[in-house]
């Protein structure tokens, strides 16, 4: 039996978690049932949170191991934290485009833990969309199509110099600057449509910063399935939307949901930790 309560935020994903501080060193009956939450829901959220680094990395780690970000500068003396700053003067946010996290690794992260230091009194919601529901609202045909294909997904635009000279001049959370553009782009094929490792649910898995092709198929030849799924994977009714307070806390299913940093925010600061928790190999059947 839950030890705290949730309440249901929106139609399609997402619940409020009351009653746990995750400061604490909660027990495993607590942490199996805020499991089984993030699988019912997709994304649950907690507020009046307070806690130091190194309580968010063992909250994340009673989930799985943590990633490292093998792109973006981490926070000093924590490299598993990665900073999700937007000061006033910065023209551009990190996340604003609907995506997935890292999924051009070998293995995408399970999900993220993002934690609200420092917030505007208004302006800079998170969105996320349930990609079950998107997967379960295409036709019989189109699942068929997309059951047997493979997408390309690479870091190229991340690290392209030209690419990323631009986001470190517009962003204030910024790209390492030692990263070769060709060297060290990380590319993996995996599944257009996974299966859950736990729930056993399938949802779509491609995003446009990290799609970039179908396996087999040409960029150009690509395009106009990849920007179908694109817009259809984020239709309104697949989403919900968090409105952000300082010690607010997200913590969503990289593995089937998508998420969206809103920029509506000019000339206010916005200061987030981010620990991500490591996840497993694609698959479907």
């Amino acid at each position: 039996m839950a030890e705290f309560e949730i309440e249901r935020l929106a139609g399609a994903c997402g619940a409020i978690i009351h009653g746990v501080d995750m400061s604490d060193d909660l027990g495993d009956n607590v942490i199996g049932e805020l499991r089984q939450a993030l699988l019912k829901h997709q994304v649950i959220f907690f507020r009046n949170q307070d806690m130091t680094p190194d309580q968010h990395k063992a909250f994340g780690r009673r989930f799985g191991t943590l990633n490292v970000h093998p792109q973006y500068v981490n926070l000093e003396g924590h490299p598993e934290i990665l900073p999700v700053l937007k000061d006033p003067d910065a023209e551009k946010n990190i996340g604003g485009v609907w995506h997935s996290d890292l999924t051009n690794l070998e293995t995408p992260p399970l999900g993220s833990i993002l934690y609200a230091l420092d917030v505007p009194s208004r302006g800079g919601d998170t969105m996320f969309s349930n990609q079950y529901s998107a997967y379960e609202a295409l036709s019989d045909g189109m699942k068929e199509l997309l059951c047997g294909l493979n997408a390309l997904h690479s870091s190229r635009t991340l690290t392209d110099t030209t690419s990323r000279s631009d986001r470190n001049d517009s962003r204030s959370t910024k790209l390492r600057d030692d990263i070769d553009p060709e060297a060290d782009a990380i590319d993996n094929i995996h599944p257009v449509v996974r299966t859950h490792p736990e729930t056993g649910r399938k949802s779509i898995f491609v995003n446009r910063p990290f799609t970039i092709a179908l396996e087999g198929m040409t960029e150009e030849e690509s395009k106009p399935l990849l920007e179908f799924l694109f817009e259809h994977c984020a239709r309104p009714e697949f989403t919900c939307r968090f409105r952000w307070e300082e010690g607010s806390v997200a913590f969503w299913d990289n593995r089937c949901l998508m998420h969206y940093a809103l920029n509506d925010y000019p000339g206010k600061r916005r200061f987030m930790h981010r620990v991500t928790v490591n996840g497993d190999k694609p698959f479907m059947n």
